[in-house]
């Protein structure tokens, strides 16, 4: 058996076919899992059709969030897998397990023709999704770490972070080109399933790649010597300084992770088209730009990782993000709607109400119905994405005023299915003709916005994520040791992306409905990452170059 030195001196053409088999599995499965995220309005239209296009919206990320939440659950499965029996073997079956899901969304029937049935299928199998990938990361990044030499594990790992952007890109084309070819209504109609029965072909190919690749040596070495794991979930975290490992691991890198990254191109596409007005088109093109821009920057950062540490580079990420947040989206809304910026500022709306009769209007499973007149007005409003600031009305009533207009709104308690609907469609109607009057523009003009700035500050925000996503792979496969080092890094990677990220659009959004500022769901995203600049700076130690076998 040879040594794992010698079995690192791989050559050009080895190694290339190791990144590349591995990276372009990750694509097909990220690919598999973005075009959820990026169909969410399609979806609570197509699945959530018996709720208010607010609520269906939460309702559509809540269900988006609902594979993220079973991300760690994929985690210890498949880290188990991996650990125990071998780093292919698991990935064959993660990347199987997500192409078949993903197909059968396709052929799922819809609200109209199956009623609660459709969204319940959707359910199960985005949790599919969710344990499929959750088992995908660890296995790709610790296939390739185990085969780069100790000194250019950054860049190469840097490729497995690239696959992500190539992932969303390849479902904003496909997206794109499915919305181009058939027309906005015949995609929302039956388009929409285009996508996801796409995925059949690239599973076909990502199983193929896959196939042809042998097991790590680190993990070949292992399984000839006998010192495979029989128990990686208790060695894993019931050994005291694997755990520490693994926290600081989740707090000092996974929540800033969570935090920016989908913050930068989750949550973004939620701010730009619902908050701002954007036209859906404008936004996936915006988001093709951004992430063209990050594909390469992964690699870059990877290998500026190498050279000056994987700490300072992804600190770095974090502390441009904490400092982009708030300044930067002002920056986007004033550059994407002027004309809706001004107006907030000479204009301000206001819903004068009892306090008591408004809800907190966070409900991701789409069961509440929200009946009260604030909580009507209030909906209207944000799905319009328009701030507004709350007053006591002092008699009980609920009133929305726009400038010297003052609109009484009745409350929908008591009212059937249909009744409140109407009821909502006619508050909304009035609510919307109240702001046109008053120079509030019915959705962004792709003409009037500063593109430039648009996208410079967006490629801001880029350059922030692929800092601090780059080196990352590395930094995690050098944590921990090669018996443990699917379950334990697995874990904390899953937690802080399917959790803290994953959780990111619906609960800013849903921040937004509940105080009526647009802005408000960035408070989500500051405490996370700041929580991780802390650690990492106290914790966090340098592990460029590492040897593996010395971790």
């Amino acid at each position: 058996m040879a040594s794992v030195a010698e079995q690192q001196q791989h050559g050009p053409k080895s190694m290339t076919r190791v990144v590349l088999a591995s990276a372009a599995g990750t694509a097909f499965e990220w690919y598999d899992f973005f075009i959820f995220g990026s169909l969410a309005p399609v979806i609570s239209k197509v699945f959530f059709a018996g709720l208010d296009p607010t609520q269906a919206l939460i309702a559509a990320l809540g269900l988006f969030a609902a594979g993220f939440a079973f991300r760690p659950l994929g985690a210890l499965i498949f880290g188990v897998v991996g650990d125990r029996l071998g780093r292919k073997g698991a990935f064959l079956i993660t990347v199987s397990l997500m192409g078949g899901a993903t197909f059968l969304i396709g052929l799922l029937p819809t609200y109209a023709q199956a009623g609660i049935l459709g969204p319940i299928l959707l359910i199960i199998l985005r949790i599919l999704q969710g344990i499929a990938l959750g088992g995908e990361y660890g296995g790709a990044a610790i296939y390739v770490a185990e085969h780069a030499p100790d000194n250019r594990r950054g860049s190469a790992t840097g490729w497995i972070q690239s696959s992500a952007s190539f992932g969303l890109l390849a479902a904003l084309l496909v997206i794109l080109a499915t919305r181009t070819a058939l027309g906005e209504q015949a995609f929302n109609d039956w388009g929409w399933r285009i996508p996801f029965l796409v995925s059949a072909l690239l599973l076909a190919i990502s199983v193929w790649m896959r196939a042809k690749l042998a097991e790590s040596p680190h993990f070949a070495k292992l399984r000839e010597e006998g010192e495979v794991t029989t128990a990686p979930l208790k060695e894993a975290f019931g050994n005291r300084e694997s755990l520490r490992r693994v926290f600081i691991a989740f707090f000092g890198i996974m929540c800033a992770q969570g935090a920016v990254w989908y913050f930068t191109f989750f949550y973004m596409q939620v701010f730009l088209e619902r908050s701002l007005g954007l036209p859906g088109a404008t936004k996936d093109m915006l988001l093709i730009v951004m992430t063209l821009a990050s594909a390469p920057l992964y690699v870059f950062f990877g290998w500026f990782s190498d050279r000056v540490g994987r700490k300072p580079v992804m600190l770095g990420g974090m502390l441009l993000a904490l400092a982009l947040y708030f300044p930067g989206s002002h920056w986007i809304a004033q550059a994407a709607n002027p004309a809706l910026v001004q107006a907030q500022r000479s204009t301000p709306v206001v819903v004068a109400t009892d306090p008591n009769t408004c809800s907190v209007q966070f409900d991701p499973v789409g069961t509440a119905k929200f009946t009260s007149a604030c909580d009507i007005a209030k909906s209207s409003l944000v799905t319009r994405g328009i701030s507004y600031t709350t007053q006591p009305s002092g008699d009980g009533q609920t009133r929305v005023a726009v400038g010297g207009r003052v609109l009484p709104i009745a409350s929908g308690e008591g009212l059937s299915a249909p009744d409140l609907k109407t009821l909502r469609t006619k508050t909304a109607e009035s609510i919307g003709a109240a702001l046109q009057a008053a120079g509030y523009p019915r959705s962004a003009d792709p003409a009037q916005a500063n593109m430039p700035v648009l996208i410079a500050v967006l490629l801001l925000f880029v350059v922030a994520a692929t800092a601090l996503y780059g080196p990352q792979a590395s930094a995690l496969v050098e944590m921990f040791p090669t018996r443990v080092r699917y379950t334990a890094m697995s874990l904390p990677y899953h937690v802080g992306t399917g959790w803290v990220g994953g959780f990111l659009p619906v609960t800013s959004f849903a921040l937004v409905a509940i105080t009526g500022d647009i802005y408000t769901g960035l408070w989500y995203s500051v405490v996370f990452t700041a929580i991780s600049v802390i650690v990492s700076l106290l914790f966090v130690r340098e592990t460029r170059g590492m040897p593996l076998e010395e971790v």
